[in-house]
């Protein structure tokens, strides 16, 4: 080759190889994307088929609807759960008429008014809701993982239609039951200031709802059902029950779940004030160990004898 055609041939191949690097480039951005997109798309778990389309939109009073699901929660629970709540037959349920029965019933959420429901009927008619999703997600998936980690965008992709309006977990968690908060992995509120679901979030939020949601992992509390005549009660149980089983006080440290580390702000802004919150959910003995501990800390904002242990995201299944 001559002199004259070797900066030619050097460039073409300088070419060549710019443009299959950059289609290797562009291939691993688009899947990226596609992916991406793929992984944003919702699961409705109560969509209605065909000519019950139409009629699962019909007005349902909220009031009926949340009865309904507190039946079916109870029979689901009497028949397939752990009598504490803790263990749960996903395989045996998803196989049992009485699941089919409740996905069926789960299209009427799609027809519910939520206009009636005051703030004690709210709070329990989401806790139960949230409670049926996960145990619905769940059920529903081919092939139960080991761990919910692993069910990919779970909390956020996991869904109900709710009055017109889709209802993902984390949506039902931080937008309404903690009045629109961020979730702890991010800064912005849950919805936004134009988002139609704000008129459904809670004026007060009441920290004990970390004691009752269910996530599906074994370090999450127990599952039960709520009632707006058994908020109050329920709710100072599963705290009780919680902060007993998961704050441990010893040898002058205090070691907690991580849910109390998430959701600092819920319970109190400083250590002190998230420990004295905790107070009146224990028992004597950790009380006056604690109260001692908390001698001369004012107000601190962080204390050194606090650690958090590890949270277990193992699936809640029944062994």
């Amino acid at each position: 080759m001559s002199s004259f055609g070797r900066p030619f041939s050097s460039f073409f191949r300088w070419l060549s190889s710019t443009v299959a690097s950059s289609w290797t480039i562009f291939r691993i951005l688009y899947s990226r994307l596609t992916g991406l997109m793929a992984g944003s798309e919702k699961m409705i778990l109560n969509k209605a088929a065909g000519a019950d389309e139409e009629s699962s939109r019909k007005h349902r009073p909220a009031e009926v609807v949340a009865s309904d699901m507190q039946r079916f929660m109870l029979s689901l629970k009497g028949s397939f759960m752990q009598e504490d709540g803790r263990g749960v037959d996903y395989a045996a349920i998803k196989a049992s008429s009485e699941f089919a029965e409740f996905k069926e019933k789960c299209t009427e959420l799609r027809g519910v008014d939520l206009t009636s429901l005051d703030e004690s009927d709210k709070m329990a008619f989401f806790l139960n809701v949230y409670n049926a999703l996960t145990l619905h997600g769940l059920a529903n998936l081919d092939q139960l993982p080991s761990s919910v980690l692993e069910v990919q965008d779970f909390w956020s992709k996991t869904c109900y239609d709710i009055g017109g309006h889709n209802y993902s977990l984390d949506d039902i968690e931080h937008g309404i039951l903690r009045g629109n908060r961020p979730h702890p992995s991010r800064k912005q509120p849950c919805f936004a200031p134009d988002d139609p679901r704000l008129t459904h979030t809670v004026e007060t939020v009441d920290a004990r709802i970390h004691f009752a949601l269910v996530c599906g992992a074994k370090s999450c509390p127990p599952i039960n059902v709520y009632s707006a005549k058994n908020l109050n009660f329920g709710l100072a149980a599963a705290a009780r029950n919680f902060c007993d089983g998961e704050i441990r006080v010893e040898d002058k440290t205090v070691s907690m779940s991580k849910l109390f580390l998430w959701y600092s702000s819920d319970f109190g802004q400083t250590d002190v004030k998230k420990l004295r919150w905790c107070l009146q959910y224990l028992p004597e003995g950790k009380v006056t160990e604690l109260e001692r501990l908390l001698e001369g800390a004012g107000d601190s904002e962080k204390l050194d004898f606090i650690s958090y242990h590890d949270y277990n995201w193992q699936i809640n299944s029944r062994a």
